[in-house]
């Protein structure tokens, strides 16, 4: 990737900072990107740059056209193009559905549907000028298909992306533009650790097939894959990398042992 510029969505920490760290490793230059008065994006722009790596550290509302319209503008200003786009907006609100606030619904579906449209609009239109082709990738969730309870709005916006990840797809085949989607499983990120005790953690990362929960560099490597050379012939797809996860009630020692699964 020497020479490309990636531009990484909610990449100061977690899962954005996985991915933008992978693909600097592989020799893209970022465009890091992470909500204004974060207090992460300046240590990991850093550690970037300790790579060899040029970085810049942009500050903007990904949730918010306005604030995409200016990322895109600032990236460009700064290296005069965008060749790899990690979408990685979301917001997460958990509530049962028949008390869900109505405003934390849609607010979670701009989060992390429509944010993930208008970053990617922008970008594309970009790379369709340029005439150079360019991947985007899309940061989904298990979710996406899951029915998670709780997590009705999450659940339809991850499902949301990956459609919209597969249409877009189709209309950019064309122009060889590259559009997937990654679907996590349960990822050991900072977000989870302020969800979830240790006494939690340790106790489902035992019971996930793979004996561990994710790191965020799981998830970079898939992501680097997906915008390297050696997947110029993978567009419209979504790839799973969760360890497992989804496949954890149907492994063979839990079917064998549990009689309710017996087939008739």
């Amino acid at each position: 990737m020497h020479g490309k510029i990636a531009l990484v969505t909610g990449g100061g920490r977690g899962i954005g900072k996985g991915c933008a760290l992978e693909l600097a490793r592989q020799g893209a230059d970022i465009c890091l990107n992470d909500r204004p008065g974060s207090s992460d994006l300046a240590a990991t722009a850093t550690e970037i740059r300790s790579l060899g790596r040029r970085c810049a550290a942009l500050e903007a509302d990904a949730f918010a056209r306005a604030g995409c319209e200016d990322l895109v503008a600032r990236a460009l200003d700064t290296f005069g193009r965008v060749d790899i786009l990690i979408s990685n907006p979301a917001r997460s609100v958990n509530h049962a559905f028949i008390d869900f606030p109505p405003e934390d619904f849609e607010e979670t579906l701009k989060g992390t549907l429509v944010a993930g449209f208008h970053i990617s609009q922008l970008v594309a239109r970009h790379m369709v000028e340029r005439g150079d082709g360019g991947k985007i990738v899309f940061i989904s969730s298990v979710h996406a298909h899951r029915p998670f309870s709780g997590a009705s709005a999450y659940n339809a916006a991850k499902s949301g992306l990956n459609h919209l990840a597969r249409t877009i797809a189709a209309e950019l085949i064309s122009h060889r533009i590259n559009v997937n989607a990654i679907e996590p499983g349960w990822i050991d990120t900072p977000g989870e650790r302020e969800k979830f005790d240790s006494e939690a953690f340790g106790s489902e990362a035992g019971r996930l097939p793979w004996g561990r929960l994710g790191r965020p560099d799981d998830i970079g490597k898939a992501a680097a894959f997906l915008c390297s050379e050696g997947a110029d012939y993978i567009t419209g797809a979504v790839l799973r990398v969760d360890g497992g996860y989804v496949l954890r009630d149907s492994m063979a020692e839990n079917m064998l042992n549990d009689p309710t699964q017996k087939n008739p």
